[in-house]
């Protein structure tokens, strides 16, 4: 099945209330399944207790909020579906990109297997690759980050 057809069936099923889809072609079959929101949050909070008139220590100082993850400069080149990403064509093959290769729009940048398919992934924006963001052999999931690109 054709990479851009695949892409706009997922964004098909993530943008309507259907939860799954499968669809059988000559070329194979592909199965989408929406995953299933999480349900509402609930917050339960606790009636105020009347402290004794006994003067209380001072308060302890809040902990440091954790630090925020750093901005990441330039695009971000995301995973199009589920699969294992691989960085090149074949084991022991030069990789189709390293850090500081510079990338047309629409070449190859690597592979995802899913369904015991493999499919090329193409870079959605030229530009120079300053980051890759996963390891070969990783499982990764849609949406993931794949490459920064600038």
């Amino acid at each position: 099945m054709d990479l851009r057809k695949l892409k706009t069936l997922i964004d098909l099923v993530s943008d309507s209330n259907v939860s799954e889809l499968e669809i059988t072609e000559a070329e194979g079959k592909v199965r989408i399944v929406k995953g299933v929101p999480p349900g509402p949050q609930v917050a339960y909070v606790a009636a105020p207790v009347q402290a004794p008139a006994v003067e209380a220590a001072p308060a302890a100082a809040a902990p440091a909020a954790a630090p925020a993850a750093p901005a990441v400069k330039g695009h971000v080149a995301k995973s199009p579906m589920v699969g294992t990403f691989y960085r090149s064509p074949s084991p022991g093959a030069k990789a189709f990109v390293e850090v500081g290769s510079t990338v047309k729009e629409g070449e190859t940048v690597c592979i995802i297997e899913a369904m015991k398919i493999l499919n090329e992934i193409e870079a959605d924006k030229a530009g120079t690759i300053t980051q890759i963001l996963c390891e070969n052999g990783q499982a990764v999931e849609y949406g993931q980050p794949l490459f920064v690109i600038e």
